[in-house]
């Protein structure tokens, strides 16, 4: 019995030797195979020298776009609409027809004024000869008699009942008070349009103005004449150029701002258009690394630079920043090799091995 338990304790303390060599082995070859598939090789990284430089400062806002001049149309009456020469987006020159009414009704109301007038003036010479004047003579005429004569004639009432019913024939014909693009115009041929509302509006599409807001902390970055670069969201359009025209002196209850820029359309803008708003302004000399170089650690920014082939950890503050450059107001001093790619996985003092650009 006691024999049994030996070989039966033996066997077991064999068994467990094996499998820790088994273990060991199998360690072993797991290790071998990490450090075959993942050599500890330097990571490979682009270098900039961080130098003051002239920044162009960036100011990025949405805004929308309102023309500048325009003009509503009317008609001053109710006559059916006769021709239409054109339609929403025709680009029209000052002085081109847009639409006219019917003139029937207006020719014949004009004529009868007219002849009204014309009898007025009758009736109004004999008044001036029954009291001994001239009628061809009107300046030799006392004024108080020539008052009274016209008085008397009905001259003035016919006079002023002429001139608006020319008035109504020289209005039943759109045209184009400047050039301009012709917009909201929905009315058709063989209709009576409403008075009240106008017919159609051309817009000067050349001079659009852009509105839009900027924070209370930016207003001393920007003032009136500072270049713009207006980009619709209809990329079809393109970038258009323009100026700040003015600055509300006013901020609102969320810290805003609301500025104007006058743009060069080119009937390319449309009244209502909503665009991005890039406001550049040189700042003069400053510290500029590109946005590339600053990573995140902690939520703290971080900017990797190269000393004896090795990254060094370095905390910053950024100052001003456009679409790809920030200015550097702490942490970096001019000189040093920045890191510029390659450092989004970087560790302090990790070896770096520096590529071309």
């Amino acid at each position: 019995m006691t024999m049994k338990l030996h070989i039966l304790a033996y066997g077991l303390v064999l068994a467990t030797t094996v499998a820790a060599c088994s273990d060991e082995k199998k360690d072993s070859k797991e290790k071998e195979g990490v450090e075959t598939v993942l050599p500890s090789l330097p990571n490979e990284v682009t270098v900039v020298p961080l130098e003051k430089r002239v920044f162009n400062h960036e100011l990025i806002s949405n805004g929308k776009v309102t023309a500048k001049d325009y003009a509503d149309l009317y008609f001053r009456t109710a006559e059916v609409v006769a021709h239409v020469w054109v339609k929403n987006g025709d680009v029209v020159r000052k002085g081109q027809k847009i639409a006219e009414l019917d003139l029937f009704k207006l020719n014949n109301t004009l004529a009868q004024q007219k002849n009204g007038l014309a009898q007025s003036t009758l009736e109004m010479q004999d008044v001036l000869i029954g009291q001994g004047y001239a009628p061809d003579n009107l300046k030799a005429v006392p004024a108080d008699v020539l008052e009274l004569a016209k008085v008397k004639s009905g001259y003035e009432q016919s006079k002023a009942q002429y001139e608006s019913a020319k008035y109504d024939v020289e209005q039943a014909t759109l045209v184009a008070p400047f050039d301009g693009v012709v917009a909201n115009l929905f009315e058709k041929e063989h209709n009576i349009p409403k008075t009240s509302e106008a017919f159609c509006r051309v817009i000067n599409a050349g001079t659009m103005e852009v509105d839009f807001t900027v924070l209370e902390s930016e207003l001393p970055l920007i003032k009136v004449g500072d270049k713009v670069e207006v980009t619709p969201y209809a990329s079809a359009a393109g970038v258009r150029q323009g100026s700040i025209s003015e600055i509300n002196p006013l901020v609102d209850e969320n810290g805003m701002v609301r500025v104007k820029a006058r743009v060069n359309g080119g009937n390319k803008l449309f009244d209502g258009m909503n665009v991005r708003v890039s406001v550049k302004r040189s700042v003069g000399e400053q510290l500029v690394i590109p946005k590339t170089a600053v990573v995140l650690r902690s939520g703290k920014q971080v900017v990797f630079t190269l000393k004896d082939g090795k990254a060094m950890w370095n905390y910053v503050h950024t100052g001003l920043e456009n679409m790809e450059e920030y200015t550097i107001t702490d942490g970096l001093e001019e000189g040093m090799e920045v890191i510029v790619t390659g450092n989004v996985n970087l560790a302090h003092e990790a070896p770096v091995k520096v590529i071309k650009n």
